[in-house]
């Protein structure tokens, strides 16, 4: 086996473990802290924390769907049309509390790995994506819940870089 190929007990560890390390990694910081950035430009961690809760928020859906509808289609064209920053902007990543998203976030991976226990052959349930400047494709169940977790993952090493860089 490649080392950079994981089980399916390994994606869904990772998965399932994305709101414990976010809400650890936050816990203790001030209202100060949460909005420290790498540097100029770039997202405070308090919009780092909600990019995350909202982009997983969004795939939870695709998920379900597919779970559910194996002929359904998705597409985030509405989301995807507009650049990040506007989401940030329009959704208030700089202002909103994160304890109600750290909640969501929790709630959400708990529903998704509750229904992949309960789903018979879960992880290979696809469903038709309509990906922007590309072209469709159909994804399974496994790939979805393999991207969120790596998703998460990465911005909560942003987090922590964050945090060393300024000795917290």
């Amino acid at each position: 086996m490649n080392d950079d190929i994981q089980s399916q007990e390994e994606i869904l560890a990772r998965y399932s473990d994305g709101p414990l390390q976010l809400g650890e990694v936050v816990a203790d910081l001030s209202e100060v802290e949460l909005n420290l950035a790498a540097g100029p430009g770039s997202w405070t961690i308090r919009q780092i924390a909600h990019h995350i809760v909202d982009g997983d928020d969004l795939w939870r859906t695709c998920i379900k769907a597919a779970l559910g509808n194996s002929r359904a289609e998705f597409s985030l064209k509405w989301y995807w049309d507009v650049p990040q920053e506007q989401w940030a902007t329009s959704w208030e990543y700089a202002r909103r509390p994160i304890q109600p998203a750290l909640a969501l976030f929790r709630l959400n991976r708990g529903q998704i790995v509750d229904l992949l226990g309960r789903i018979p052959d879960a992880w290979e349930k696809t469903i038709l994506v309509r990906w922007p400047h590309e072209p469709e494709e159909i994804i399974k169940v496994g790939y979805m819940v393999e991207m969120q977790a790596g998703h998460a993952l990465g911005h909560i090493e942003e987090i922590h870089k964050i945090l060393e860089k300024r000795n917290i």
